[in-house]
């Protein structure tokens, strides 16, 4: 046999052991040289076939070789396990930061990273999500791009849409370029921000990256006012809206904590009010109408007790909730 053909077979065997093998469907010398014979129109005799799969295992390929009435060898270990890879087809499909069609090319692409016959239950997954998925299909490429440019210590421009009530996207400005500073990418409810700095307007501000159109990078370097903290920036914020930065306090009954330790951390401080079945803590927040709607929702049990300008814009917040009912 020619050293050529005996590097393809090598080659051939590792592909088909990878595509429809597995624990349950192992495959014998007969089934790979059948094989090799319908696809490749190669004769290979079962010697060839089992030096063939020694070669593979000396390289550090994981083959299983059974024995006995079920015999046959199948891949054992692979890069990503069928659980790994159904919470990464799950993670993938809710996406909204990820158009359907741009969903169904991962997804596929996930499924060459286990056995044919597994790839079927991912994409009886797949039919459990309904949710609406987003429509620019450049989402993907454009955070590669504000990627390179953080990387690069970068600018970079953009045009910005918004929904209209007839369901099209128009640019926001007649089309104005954008020209920020990136700091971080951020996901939040299932949506990329870009969290970035504006020369503009002299300030952090952010933008959601399915609503940017045209995203380069520039040859200007970025503007570094300060050190940017992604983990404490998503404590502080809510729902990706801006407003003003306070240091605010909040009295909250006790069955509470969790519910403050999972919003703003493990290493904020909780301050037991005596004689009550409540505590107080002070928390640092972007003062939002989206912070208002957080504490409302959670309802009497939580109570904005300071500084008294907050106080007053959360009064004022539920007044005109109440004026237009």
């Amino acid at each position: 046999m020619a050293i050529q053909e005996s590097k393809l077979i090598i080659c051939y065997i590792y592909r088909i052991l990878m595509e429809e093998s597995d624990e349950a469907h192992p495959l014998t010398a007969e089934d790979l040289s059948r094989r090799l014979k319908e696809d490749h129109r190669l004769t290979v005799d079962r010697r060839s076939i089992y030096n063939a799969i020694d070669t593979l295992t000396a390289a550090g390929v994981d083959i299983i070789k059974l024995k006995g009435s079920t015999h046959g060898c199948f891949i054992g270990s692979r890069e990503f396990d069928l659980a790994e890879l159904k919470m990464l087809v799950d993670a993938v499909q809710v996406s909204q930061g990820l158009s359907e069609n741009k969903s169904g090319q991962l997804i596929e692409k996930l499924e060459h990273l286990t056995s044919r016959s597994q790839a079927r239950q991912l994409q009886r997954q797949v039919l459990l999500s309904s949710r609406p998925k987003a429509k620019n299909e450049n989402v993907f490429y454009a955070v590669d791009t504000i990627y390179t440019a953080i990387d690069r210590n970068r600018k970079i421009s953009f045009q910005y849409a918004e929904w209209t009530p007839e369901k099209t996207f128009r640019l926001r400005k007649n089309g104005e370029i954008y020209i920020v500073s990136p700091y971080a990418l951020i996901w939040d409810d299932e949506n990329y921000y870009l969290v970035a700095w504006s020369d503009e307007h002299q300030e952090e501000r952010h933008y959601r990256v399915d609503k940017m159109r045209h995203v380069e990078c520039l040859e200007e370097e970025r503007v570094r006012t300060e050190a940017f903290n992604p983990a404490a920036f998503e404590k502080k914020t809510f729902g990706m809206f801006s407003g003003e930065d306070a240091e605010v306090t909040l009295a909250c009954d006790n069955h509470l904590a969790g519910v403050i330790l999972d919003r703003f951390g493990s290493d904020i401080m909780l301050i037991p009010t005596p004689g009550q079945d409540s505590f107080h803590v002070r928390v640092p927040v972007t003062v939002s109408r989206q912070f208002f709607g957080w504490v409302t929702a959670i309802g009497s049990e939580l109570r904005i007790i300071g500084p008294e300008n907050v106080r007053e814009a959360y009064r004022a917040y539920l007044e005109d909730i109440l004026n237009h009912m």
